[in-house]
C-alpha cells in the first residue's frame, strides 16, 4: 500500500474510533493536514474501498474501516506502544491503595481497568461477582440497540465457558489481537479482541484479554494489557477485561 493510503487508512481508523462515525473526505482535509483537495482524497477512499480496506454503510455516510483494514492497520500501522510513566505509576499507586482497602485482587484489578476504560467493569470468582460503569457501557453507540446488547451481555454471562477455547488459540506469553471475525467467541463477531495468556511464578495459568468494538484503541489496550500483565505476574487468576467499550471480568482459577 503506498504511504498515502496508509495515512488516509490511519486517518480514518482513528476519527471513526473517536467518533463512531462514518468519516468522509471534508472531516480529513479538514482535521489531518492532508496537503490534497477533498476531491483526491475521496478518489483515494473509493481505491481503499475497492481493495476492502473501507466500505460504505449507505450511499451518503462517509467510509468505515472493513475488518481487512483494521488488520492492516494493526500489522502494519500502528507499531508499539508502551503506557507513559505517569499512567504506569497510576496503575502501581491505585492497585496498592485498593490491596491496602483488603479488596480482593480480581476486584481490584478490574476496578482499575475500568477506571482506565472509562466503562463497564464486572468481576467474579465464579461465586460472586461485581460490576462498575455500567452507564458507561450502555452511552456506547454500539449497544444502544436492544437486540445488540442483549446478545452482548448474554455471551458475557457465560463468558467462563469460552475461556479453554480462547486460550486455545493463544501461546502463553503471546499477546495476539482477533478482528471482528477471528474472534474465538463467534457470537460477537461483530467485536475484537485481544488476549494475552501467561504463567505465575508458581506455575498457574492466566490471561488478559480486551473485548470491544472493532474501533477499539487497540495499540493503547495492548499495551494497558502487557504492562497489567506484568503487574500480576505472581497472582494465580485469571483475568478477562472485556472493553465493550469496555467491560472488565476478572475469573481466579484454582
Amino acid at each position: 500500500m503506498e504511504l498515502r493510503h496508509k495515512k488516509i487508512l490511519a486517518s480514518v481508523i482513528e476519527e471513526y474510533t473517536n467518533t463512531a462515525i462514518p468519516v468522509g473526505s471534508k472531516v480529513l482535509t479538514e482535521k489531518y493536514n492532508f496537503k490534497i483537495s477533498p476531491a483526491t482524497i475521496r478518489n483515494d477512499m473509493v481505491e481503499l474501498e475497492e481493495k476492502g480496506y473501507l466500505y460504505q454503510p449507505h450511499i451518503s455516510a462517509g467510509r468505515i474501516p472493513t475488518d481487512k483494514g483494521y488488520r492492516y492497520f494493526v500489522e502494519e500501522i500502528m507499531g508499539e506502544q508502551k503506557l507513559s510513566l505517569a499512567e504506569q505509576k497510576k496503575l502501581q499507586t491505585e492497585m496498592l491503595k485498593l490491596k491496602a482497602q483488603n479488596n480482593r485482587l480480581s476486584k481490584t484489578t478490574a476496578k482499575l481497568l475500568s477506571s482506565m476504560t472509562g466503562n463497564l467493569a464486572i468481576t467474579g470468582d465464579k461465586k460472586e461477582s461485581y460490576d462498575f460503569g455500567i452507564s458507561e457501557l450502555l452511552s456506547k453507540p454500539e449497544f444502544r440497540e436492544v437486540d445488540e446488547f442483549c446478545k452482548v451481555a448474554e455471551v458475557l454471562d457465560y463468558i467462563d465457558e469460552n475461556i479453554e477455547s480462547i486460550l486455545k488459540k493463544v501461546k502463553v506469553g503471546e499477546t495476539k489481537i482477533f478482528i471482528g471475525k477471528e474472534n474465538p467467541i463467534k457470537e460477537i463477531s461483530n467485536c475484537s479482541m485481544i488476549v494475552s495468556p501467561y504463567k505465575t511464578k508458581e506455575g498457574d495459568k492466566g490471561i488478559l484479554a480486551i473485548i470491544g468494538p472493532k474501533r477499539m484503541k487497540y495499540a493503547k489496550n495492548k499495551s494497558l494489557l502487557d504492562y497489567m500483565k506484568k503487574l500480576l505476574g505472581t497472582s494465580a487468576v485469571i483475568i478477562i477485561a472485556a472493553n465493550l467499550g469496555g467491560s472488565a471480568l476478572i475469573y481466579k482459577l484454582s
